[in-house]
């Protein structure tokens, strides 16, 4: 246990509000809660609903709390699973298998913003559907007119999200299911970020416009438990409209010696202890709780979004209405990675943006405590980048300025593979993406995408 300890020093400092992604945390508090809940079922299997009955108790409850919150019906129906990308993944396997039953369609393709989770893609790759990306406009909000002209005979299903992860945009939901219902496509509602939060910031008074099963042409709907519904990770949902397209998920093969199986999702054990902590936080929290939560991440939310503005050259991108957002630079002689840089080096983990250049936040209400600290670190960087714009050539604003500008992404793809496998070698080294720009080359750690910059420059130099 002291050797796990030792092990996490070198995390990043979420507890105090400076991380920006990845984990939802509150406080120790909650959290010796959650190990609780998940210690009472840790070695209990999901796997047959027949055997840990509790379990599928569980379960129907947790399906039975979303479907409300999400304003579905008594039909509304579907499971808990791992997380957002096990049930983004179900999704595409379900419609892939639905339109091969009904429409006979042996190339099928899907139909999604380029500003889809990165999830789809995998979904698209696992599953063999082509992605057919809908290309946005200048406000970062999908271009509809462009997303018809795409619908064939092959599409098996669309894809909108509430909200997008890039910019925190919340799709047009209504005019999709619209097009949807008149060409009989299905509508799929990635929620899996706002899932959890939308709902309650609704109930608060935020004006926000309709994105879930109140939206006629909508018939499926993923929602993280494990992000804003703040239980213990590994914990999310898939629900339909009805069991007419949940039939379609489940696996059964009836000819194995073992004896007929069947399964529900992707995974076949099922870890326990994931239902109880999700079924456990929503038990704690209930619809106040989490209105509570909801408003104090508002209110973070909407001061950071204010004060990135305030600041001259900086621009919140589009219009986000959730607990998200990205900003850029609007002064080309301001370099927005630069900036981030001088905000890892402030003890700030601050995640970029490409397409265009930019920074993130995904904001919980543990930061709303740390935004003023935020804000004034945020001017402070700026400023010293104002200062010395040779910043824009050094550290990570350098490597991920020449990744804008790397052509032949399949190269890059296939070289990113090469790279990113050989971190998992037995007694392979410590995984770093990025690089650490506060270390630098100088203290011997190069990210991948350092090494990959690498590789590209000694690559145009052999050439030459």
């Amino acid at each position: 246990m002291q050797r796990l300890e030792v092990f996490k020093q070198h995390d990043p400092d979420y507890k105090d509000g400076r991380l920006w992604s990845l984990v939802y945390y509150l406080n120790e508090e909650h959290s010796e809660f959650l190990k609780d809940a998940y210690h009472c079922y840790a070695s209990e299997n999901g796997l047959n609903p027949g055997a840990f009955k509790s379990l599928k108790r569980l379960e129907s409850e947790i399906i039975s709390a979303t479907a409300e919150l999400l304003h579905g019906t008594d039909d509304v129906c579907g499971v808990v699973t791992s997380g957002g990308t096990e049930s983004c993944l179900m999704a595409v396997k379900t419609y892939r298998d639905r339109a091969r039953d009904l429409r006979k369609i042996r190339r099928p393709e899907m139909i999604m913003p380029a500003t889809a989770h990165v999830a789809w893609f995998k979904a698209s790759e696992y599953f063999d559907v082509r992605v057919r990306l809908v290309p946005l406009k200048d406000d970062f909000t999908p271009d509809l007119q462009k997303l018809e002209r795409l619908i064939n005979r092959n599409t098996i299903m669309m894809v909108g999200a509430a909200p997008e992860y890039p910019h925190g945009m919340i799709d047009p939901i209504s005019a999709m299911g619209k097009i949807g219902q008149d060409r009989n496509i299905p509508l799929h509602v990635d929620a899996c970020v706002g899932g959890f939060i939308l709902p309650f910031m609704e109930m608060n008074g935020e004006s926000l416009p309709p994105w879930d099963y109140r939206v006629p042409g909508v018939t499926s709907i993923s929602a993280d438990i494990h992000k804003y519904g703040f239980a213990a990770k590994g914990a999310s949902t898939i629900t339909y409209r009805s069991l007419d397209y949940l039939r379609y998920q489940m696996f059964v093969y009836e000819d194995w010696p073992g004896g007929v199986f069947a399964s529900s999702a992707l995974l076949g054990t099922r870890p326990g202890g994931g239902y109880s902590a999700a079924w456990a936080a929503l038990q704690l929290f209930g619809k106040e709780g989490y209105r509570d939560l909801a408003a104090d991440t508002l209110e973070a939310v909407t001061r950071l979004k204010a004060g990135v503005n305030a600041i001259n050259g900086l621009q919140v991108m589009g219009n986000p209405q959730g607990p998200l957002f990205s900003y850029r630079s609007l002064d080309p002689d301001l370099n927005i990675y630069a900036v981030g840089d001088q905000m890892d080096a402030r003890g700030w983990q601050v995640n970029r943006n490409q397409g265009p250049p930019g920074l993130h936040a995904m904001v919980t209400a543990q930061h709303l405590p740390v935004v003023d600290h935020y804000l004034a670190d945020l001017a402070e960087s700026v400023a010293v980048v104002r200062a010395d714009p040779s910043l824009a050539q050094q550290g990570g604003a350098a490597t991920y300025g020449m990744m804008a500008h790397v052509p032949l992404r399949g190269m890059v793809k296939k070289k990113i593979l090469d790279m990113y496998s050989e971190q998992y070698r037995a007694g392979g080294a410590e995984l770093d993406i990025e690089g650490a720009s506060s270390e630098g080359v100088a203290g011997g750690k190069l990210g991948l995408l350092d090494r990959l910059v690498q590789w590209y420059v000694a690559r145009q130099a052999r050439k030459a």
